[in-house]
């Protein structure tokens, strides 16, 4: 706690000192921020994937164990009621046996001092010494007084980034790499054309590959904005037109249920001789009989007076065809 406490203190007054004692005495302080340098070194990344690759296969071994053990004892607890007590016993030692095995193997491979924190020292420690000799050759170049990094335990309570030299550190790196590889004179033409560009040349590239991946990004959301609201648009129709298709649907099954039952009521009416329909329903119903009644009267008396007119007619042509006859019968009368 009071090393902590300690550091604190350094570093609050080496930061205050980057304020004011760059103007008043040119003391000169960067940083570097390891992490970021190891996830853009080629080689670190590969071996870590590597590493990786290992520890996942530990875990799976680990893993394939600890089952065995478990269907061990399974195996146990489902026999024991048959197994004398020292078959029991000697089983129980075996368990005990394979478990301390496996703490043993995992010790040994996760543990402090294990293969994993070994495998990880020696993947670090080359990149770290090509950090702290770039970093050597860039403060002597810069007349850097001071440089920390950003990732180790000292708490850096601000960082400007005109003080962050690990785009610097990382060419160095990747520079220093290049120079081993070349083979020929073109190479080293190529390679030395890239030397020459600046820093913050270097800069200026990164400035505008990150402007160009903003704009990307606004595309990608204005695209994802668009969809949702299309999507929302067609999900709101979709919505109205099965609220329309159920109303219909109801509507008509209204109507076809009113139907039915004014067919029923008249059917129940006829067969029982007693209204079955309500007041609304039977008025309609009274009043469509007494039309068909007054019109059977109409249509009975217009037959009934055409009967009569031509029963006339019938007659006085009878009388005018048998003239005689109808005088003797007259005569006979009287």
């Amino acid at each position: 706690m009071k090393t902590n406490v300690f550091i604190l203190l350094i570093a609050t007054f080496l930061l205050g000192l980057s304020a004011q004692g760059q103007r008043a005495s040119g003391v000169r302080i960067g940083y570097i921020d390891m992490e970021y340098i190891l996830e853009n070194v080629p080689e670190y990344q590969e071996a870590s994937s590597q590493l990786d690759e290992k520890v996942a296969r530990w875990k799976g071994e680990i893993e394939t164990k600890l089952e065995e053990v478990s269907a061990m004892k399974k195996q146990l607890d489902n026999e024991r009621a048959l197994l004398t007590k020292e078959l029991i016993e000697e089983r129980d030692e075996e368990i005990a046996f394979e478990r301390d095995q496996i703490l043993e193997y995992q010790q040994k491979r996760f543990g402090p001092g294990g293969d994993l924190a070994i495998q990880r020292r020696q993947l670090v420690e080359p990149v770290q010494d090509q950090v702290f000799n770039a970093v050597q050759e860039i403060s002597t170049a810069k007349k850097f007084d001071l440089v920390f990094d950003k990732s180790s335990d000292l708490m850096m309570l601000y960082t400007a980034d005109r003080l962050n030299i690990s785009d610097q550190v990382l060419r160095s790196i990747t520079r220093a790499a290049k120079r081993n590889q070349i083979n020929n004179k073109k190479e080293e033409r190529d390679f030395d054309i890239d030397e020459a560009k600046t820093v913050e040349q270097d800069k200026a590239t990164q400035e505008r590959q990150r402007a160009i991946e903003a704009k990307k990004s606004e595309r990608e959301a204005a695209l994802e904005a668009r969809n949702k609201e299309r999507n929302a648009q067609k999900a709101e129709r979709q919505a109205a037109f099965e609220e329309r298709r159920k109303k219909l649907l109801e509507e008509r099954k209204r109507k076809k249920d009113s139907i039915t039952a004014v067919r029923e009521a008249k059917a129940a009416s006829r067969n029982s001789g007693t209204p079955t329909l309500d007041k609304k329903t039977g008025d309609a119903l009274s009043a469509k009989e007494a039309a068909l009644e007054a019109r059977k009267r109409r249509k009975d008396s217009i037959i009934a007076v055409r009967k009569a007119k031509r029963d006339s007619i019938i007659e006085a042509r009878k009388r005018k065809a048998n003239p005689s006859q109808a005088d003797g019968e007259d005569g006979g009368g009287i």
